[in-house]
Order: C-alpha cells, then structure tokens, then sequence
C-alpha cells in the first residue's frame, strides 16, 4: 500500500485537494482551492482538476470526490454541477485532462464516510457506520467493517410522507427558524426510520451544523448513539485519497 495519494473534493463554490498520508489520515500538504468554474461541466471541471494536480505537482493516482451518484464510472444525478454530467464517463473525463493519470470517482458523501470511517469519528467501531452530512440536502453513507456500500441517498428517503432531506436538512432549519429543540426532533425522526432499517452501530453527524453538536446532539430521542464527525471539511479530501489507492470504483 503506498503511504502517500491525492484527493481532489469538488463543491458547488470550490474545488480543494491536497495529498495525504494514507497510514494516518493527515493531509501532507496545504489544500490548494481554485473556484468551481460556471458552468460546472465535465470538461471545465476536469481541467480545473487538472490545474489543481499541477499546482500541487503531483504524478500518481487521483481520487475525486463530486456531488452525484457514479455507477460504473457513470455518473447518475448531478447536485451543485451543471446538469451536462448525467450519463458522462466521469473516469474518462478526469483521466484525459490528467494525461492519463489513474483516476477513481465518487459521491462525495461516500467519500467522507470512508475517512471518518478510518481515521475519524467511527474509527473504534466494529460494525455498521453510518454518516450523514446535514447541509442544503442530506448526504449518506454507509460502512461496515470498513467497506463501503456506494451510493446511498437517504437524504431521499420518505419519512412520514416527506423526503429526509425537506424535513432535517441544515438548511430547512435556516429557512424555517427551527430552534434547535424542534430541528433535532425531525433529525430523530430521520434516524429512527433508518435505525428501523439498519439497525446501525453508531451514526456519524457532518456537515458544518456538526460544529454545533453541543447544541443539538443531546436533544436527540432515537436508540443509536451519535457523534460527530471529526474531520469536518477535510473528509473528502481524505477519503477521495483512499479510494484512489483501493482501487474502489463505485
């Protein structure tokens, strides 16, 4: 296993990446940002990716971590890019403006529950892990003993009548002035329906609420414990970096 890779994490406002030591989780060098081109097509991305790799002067594998679902290299949905990377070969595109370079792609989501999963708020936990990120929409992974299962989106699920996502979002307690007594009381319901699926071992809160865990986590009424995410906005980065090692393509 080599001990260093690079992960790129693409966001609807910025794109980061930084190399990390993959024994640790820590990132070996400052993450470079570069502003997500708009339109956020494939190829604009993928040479702004590649802009990136060449800043850091970087030569090995590349993970990149996007907001949609990737099956077989394709990607599925787009959230927070241009709508031009439904069905695109996301592989072949990130591997052509690299020169070639290996390249693996996925959800963004699936990404950060691999780090914290490792290196972070569910590293002392043998069984099933389960990350959601809480921001405009609810992103989900899943893991168990370390793998991954690609591809979640609970944040869609219906919950009495309701998708996750509408009711427990980040943002929906933003736009509706939820304290935050009435917005853990719909993040438990979001819970509890997926704990009567799952039966998980321990559920990971992230997103950028997560830094206010103190305020909310306590309030919360389902059975599993949760914490939070430990690795805050350099999850991606870290788990695009392991996929790139493991060969993992969703």
């Amino acid at each position: 296993m080599a001990e260093q890779g690079f992960g790129i994490d693409v966001g609807g406002s910025g794109i980061k990446g930084a190399s990390v030591d993959l024994t640790t989780g820590a990132l070996t060098s400052e993450i470079i940002t570069i502003p997500t081109p708009q339109p956020a097509t494939p190829a604009a991305v993928a040479r702004t990716a590649a802009d990136l790799v060449a800043q850091a002067g970087w030569t090995g594998p590349v993970g990149v971590t996007l907001p949609l679902v990737v099956t077989a290299g394709i990607a599925r949905t787009a959230a927070n890019v241009d709508s031009s990377w439904i069905g695109s070969d996301t592989h072949a595109v990130f591997g052509a403006a690299l020169g070639g370079s290996a390249v693996t792609v996925l959800n963004d989501a699936d990404a950060a529950g691999l780090a914290e999963d490792k290196f972070g708020a569910g590293s002392d936990v043998d069984g099933v892990v389960v990350l959601l990120t809480f921001g405009t929409g609810i992103g989900s992974a899943i893991l168990f003993h370390g793998q991954l299962l690609p591809n979640t989106e609970f944040g869609h699920m219906q919950v009495d009548g309701m998708e996750a996502e509408h009711r427990a979002a980040a943002s929906v307690r933003t736009k509706q002035q939820l304290s935050y007594k009435d917005w853990a009381a719909e993040v438990s319901r979001v819970l509890i329906a997926i704990e009567n699926l799952l039966w998980p071992d321990l559920f990971v809160a992230g997103g950028g609420i997560s830094a206010d865990a103190d305020q909310w986590l306590h309030l919360l009424t389902n059975r599993t414990p949760v914490v939070p995410a430990k690795l805050r906005n350099t999850a991606g980065i870290v788990g695009a970096a392991m996929a790139a090692e493991t060969g993992i393509r969703p």
